[in-house]
């Protein structure tokens, strides 16, 4: 390319979404703006932004030239820092997504450390529970919690995660303790109004059951505190529920039967090639942060632990 900023203004109008906007970041005006996106568009022969008057939408060679060109500035970024000598420095903004409720319990406490070590980088975090586009939305890293499928993007696990069977000693003094899988339809088991069924590692292998309770709510902190409540029984993960689980307030019920050790806290990101720095030392930063034996599994049984923690609190067998 004969005019590097072309591609520079061409990124900033996919990640702002929008030409006023990326004019506004870039000080030029949208019809500049405009003009040079129709000469990058010329000069490949090939239509990269489909354009309405409310909004501007990647074409199938746009988001393929997308992708690269973030890929050339990345590189070109670090190139900079390092000619600068400051490679081992995070710098300008990094945008990241993350689950609403791991974000806030653990990403956003975390955060005065990281910026308090990097201080010429600013940080835009975005807690959604919805699945975005991280490379439409101009990410530069998401943080998920799944069993990652095959993908374009490059992954990193950060931390394992642990998902069981769970409630209240009150609720179990209440209804009884479930001795079997099938005990669960006879207790108030809340869930998700996705009606999404629980899929369990048990003795015998996979087991799948359809929850059915009282309550439903499109919220998983809503599940989480009416679990606390005592209302019914829950699946949840340790990082939601770690403390409470250690003090006693929660139990594991069935504790033969938790969720797939393949989900995991994952990073991710476009591309591993020219991976800028700022992505780098967020991500490792996080990676040493949890490790192998994240801190919420502190006082929970049942993951690779030091000596000395104590057991999880299960419930009894006793059935009133």
């Amino acid at each position: 390319m004969s005019n590097f900023g072309d591609l520079e203004i061409f990124a900033r109008v996919v990640s702002a979404g929008s030409m006023s906007a990326a004019g506004r970041e870039l000080g030029l005006s949208p019809a500049v703006v405009s003009k040079r996106l129709r000469r990058l568009e010329d000069r490949l022969g090939s239509r990269l932004l489909q354009r309405t008057t409310r909004q501007i939408a990647l074409t199938e060679a746009g988001q393929g030239f997308y992708e690269r060109v973030i890929a050339i500035l990345a590189g070109v970024e670090e190139a900079e820092a390092f000619v600068s000598r400051r490679s081992a420095l995070a710098r300008g903004t990094l945008k990241v997504t993350a689950p609403t409720s791991f974000g806030r319990l653990h990403i956003a406490p975390h955060l005065g450390a990281f910026m308090e070590a990097n201080p010429d980088l600013a940080i835009n975090l975005i807690l959604s529970d919805d699945f975005v586009d991280i490379v439409g939305d101009g990410y530069d890293v998401a943080i998920r919690i799944a069993e990652l499928a095959d993908s374009s993007l490059v992954a990193r696990k950060i931390a394992p995660v642990r998902r069981i069977l769970c409630a209240t000693p009150a609720y179990i003094e209440r209804n009884g303790s479930p001795q079997s899988f099938d005990d669960l339809n006879a207790h108030n088991c809340l869930t998700h109004v996705s009606g999404e069924a629980w899929r369990l590692q048990g003795p015998d292998g996979l087991v799948s059951f359809r929850p059915n309770g009282a309550l439903m709510t499109n919220s998983s902190e809503v599940v989480r505190e009416a679990v606390l409540a005592g209302i019914g029984v829950g699946l949840r993960s340790t990082w939601d529920i770690g403390p409470a689980l250690a003090s006693g307030k929660l139990v594991q019920v069935l504790p033969d039967y938790e969720g797939s050790r393949n989900i995991a806290v994952h990073a991710i990101y476009p591309s591993r090639q020219f991976l800028p720095v700022k992505v780098r030392l967020f991500i490792d930063f996080l990676a040493d942060l949890y490790g192998s034996i994240p801190y919420w599994e502190e006082g929970i049984e049942g993951s690779p632990a030091p000596d000395g923690v104590v057991p999880i609190r299960r419930a009894s067998s006793a059935v009133r």
